[in-house]
């Protein structure tokens, strides 16, 4: 397929020079279904990003839309801030019986603004107010947000640079395997947390993605997080589990924790929650949490019902027989199987595969080359992207929802794509 770039005037001319992936698929998008986009002249693409993990169950499904149509058809409410709707019920109460009871977690759920960010920084500020304490302990290739809060716990020099003020309040540790198992887990941070001239203040909590997205894909092992988990209940710690992109089943179950047999404190969810793509955020934590004064932290678009539609007919459409979290990690080893060839195919550029469920990232020796495959499979007609600090990293993140048959297309474009910048 061959791609002529749009004439992009006015993207160019009024748009704000901050735009980003844009710059690395120049087309002008019109269509979308299932896991493919279709350009206003007509190109088609396989996507394999998913809105950055916005879109697990594919653009327009049409489950979610059939029940988005019908909601709007008969002038359900659209906006109604923090105000009871039926909406909003419907959800809480699916929420509760598809997500909460059959795994037996406690929490209560705040709709905070409606982004990743602003879940994270409602987090932030409830341990911080449940522990009359400041500092809040991140991970080293952490991204948790935009915002400030967020941003003093990212640990992208580029991302944290933007802030243009000082980053306080936060302090990183070393994530998993970020020493090659030459050190034992949490060795510095345990000893930080003895020694009374260490000069760290004893944390409110602790942040942490199980699998770091933009990071890298670097993936904690089971083992790693139980152990966290219990240096957070040792210390009087509050854990917290961003689970943004990682969750909603993008690991294979609905949360990515579940596997290390944890219950952290308080969990973040955004991105697919919402099913269809919609704004939406939750901040889950358990009852003896729940601190907040009456509007001590709100939004005027906290109440996205539209958002509530969907999002309660994506849990029952998918997570109420258990076939989702099957289907997830079958797909997931077809991805892995791909990979594997990938790397056997080219031993010369020294590929490394990782991920869990249908989040998987392939990188190479020559830190520049997962820019130019990401490059050369969009002209190709498949959309990836790259992730860790210096975009070294092919990030594979097609829909949950996707045919075995799309997968494979993918993939066998992905081979290409490296076989042709080798």
């Amino acid at each position: 397929m061959t791609i002529t770039p749009p004439a992009l005037s006015v993207f160019e001319t009024l748009e704000s020079e901050v735009r980003s992936y844009c710059r690395s698929w120049p087309a002008v998008f019109d269509r979308a279904h299932g896991s493919r986009m279709y350009d206003e002249d007509g190109h088609t693409y396989l996507d394999f990003f998913a809105g950055a993990g916005a879109l697990n169950y594919g653009h327009n499904n049409p489950v979610l839309k059939r029940a988005l149509l019908d909601y709007l058809e008969r002038d359900g409410v659209t906006h109604g801030l923090d105000m009871a709707t039926t909406a909003k019920r419907a959800f809480l109460e699916t929420f509760q019986d598809v997500v909460l009871r059959p795994r037996d977690l406690p929490y209560k759920v705040m709709f905070p603004g409606p982004t990743g960010t602003n879940a994270v920084e409602a987090a932030l500020k409830l341990a911080r107010k449940a522990k009359g304490r400041e500092s809040v302990v991140s991970f080293t290739n952490a991204f948790h947000g935009m915002s400030l809060g967020s941003l003093a716990v990212t640990g992208n020099a580029f991302k944290r640079a933007g802030a243009g003020i000082p980053l306080v309040h936060g302090t990183p540790m070393p994530f998993d395997n970020y020493f090659e198992g030459r050190v034992p887990d949490f060795l510095w941070f345990e000893r930080l947390l003895e020694d009374q001239g260490s000069g760290l203040n004893t944390p409110a909590a602790v942040i942490v993605e199980t699998v770091q997205g933009e990071g890298g894909i670097n993936v904690a092992r089971p083992e790693w997080l139980r152990a966290l988990a219990a240096l957070c209940e040792r210390r009087d710690m509050l854990l917290i589990v961003d689970d943004i992109q990682m969750g909603c089943g993008r690991t294979g179950a609905f949360f990515s924790f579940e596997e290390a047999g944890i219950t952290p404190d308080i969990v973040t969810l955004s991105k697919s929650i919402g099913g269809y793509g919609m704004p939406m955020s939750l901040t889950l934590f358990k009852p003896e949490l729940d601190l907040w004064e009456p509007g001590e932290h709100n939004g005027t678009f906290r109440g996205n019902n539209p958002a509530f539609v969907t999002a309660a007919a994506a849990l029952n459409a998918y997570w109420t027989d258990g076939q989702m979290e099957k289907q997830t990690l079958a797909r997931g080893e077809q991805v892995a199987q791909a990979l594997r060839a990938i790397g056997a195919e080219h031993p010369e550029l020294g590929a490394q595969y990782r991920g869990r469920g249908l989040v998987w990232g392939l990188e190479f020796t020559d830190r520049t080359r997962a820019s130019a495959v990401a490059a050369r499979a969009f002209e190709l007609g498949l959309l990836i992207e790259t992730s860790g600090p210096e975009s070294e990293v092919v990030k594979l993140l097609p829909a949950l929802t996707i045919t075995p048959e799309d997968l494979d297309e993918g993939l066998r474009i992905l081979a290409r794509a490296v076989r042709e910048t080798a």
